[in-house]
């Protein structure tokens, strides 16, 4: 009985052994597939460090206005016209996916965008991949990156077009187009119009929309934006047929709301 029981037990501590040993490298395999978004966290966790030091910004109309960031005051440039300028390129990705921008748009680490410290919000720029030749036409939206030698933000997918993600950083070459490629004379088919204002208050929207319409902008508009979990009103003055039209009177409107800028439909 005695010998029965030992060799039991040696058949049992054999077949355990032999399932942990199977268990075991079943668990060192490396998947066949893994998940492209998988991928993108892992890679978006380890760059995200190179925005370190900057707070969620708020919604806000301005696009020039100074700002403090770690105790240091930045004054944006009032123009973008001539710029260009060349340095490190970082990306920032699910960290900031989903909430709002600089300008009160909501951050898409899918979509071409990019973060700068001085440009005018909404200024549109070329930026070049000058290790790889690769070019990108993109919108300043954001404020970033505040990491001593870097000069521009990219987001996820800007990186990932310029060939810049597994990197981490590039050196690029930015450079201000002046509005969208192609259109640079102002030639481009509308509509356009020119927001004068954000709001969280819907009456304080209501109040500057009818300003607008008195002063002769009878297509003004209210387009309603969901930014990180919160309703924001913008006030839309327009329409306009064309780019260089739109331009033209943002020069105007701009003498009584000085953070205006231009946007399409």
């Amino acid at each position: 009985m005695a010998g029965c029981s030992l060799k039991g037990l040696a058949a049992v501590l054999v077949t355990v052994l032999a399932a942990g040993a199977l268990l075991t490298a079943c668990a060192g395999k490396s998947p066949i597939y893994q998940s492209k978004r998988m991928a993108e966290q892992k890679r978006t966790v380890e760059q995200s460090s190179t925005r370190q030091g900057q707070t969620q910004s708020s919604p806000t109309k301005a696009k020039t206005r100074p700002y403090t960031v770690m105790g240091e005051t930045y004054h944006p440039l009032k123009t973008a016209d001539g710029y260009a300028e060349e340095g490190l390129a970082s990306w920032y990705g699910r960290d900031f996916h989903g909430k709002a921008t600089a300008n009160g748009e909501m951050y898409d680490m899918y979509k071409p965008s990019a973060a700068h410290k001085l440009l005018p919000l909404g200024t549109r720029v070329r930026v070049t991949n000058l290790e790889n030749g690769k070019s990108i036409y993109l919108t300043i939206n954001d404020r970033g990156p505040f990491v001593k030698g870097r000069i521009i933000d990219l987001s996820y997918e800007a990186a990932n077009r310029l060939g810049s993600l597994d990197k981490g950083v590039a050196m690029v070459r930015v450079e201000s187009v002046g509005g969208i490629p192609g259109a640079v004379d102002g030639n481009l088919p509308g509509p356009f119009y020119i927001q004068v204002g954000s709001f969280t208050q819907r009456d304080n929207a209501d109040k500057l929309k009818a300003e607008m319409y008195a002063s002769g902008y009878r297509s003004t508009r209210l387009v309603e934006a969901q930014v990180d979990g919160s309703t924001w009103w913008r006030v839309q003055a327009g329409e306009f047929q064309n780019l260089a039209t739109a331009r033209l009177e943002l020069n105007r409107i701009t003498l009584s709301y000085s953070e205006a800028f231009v946007v399409a439909r």
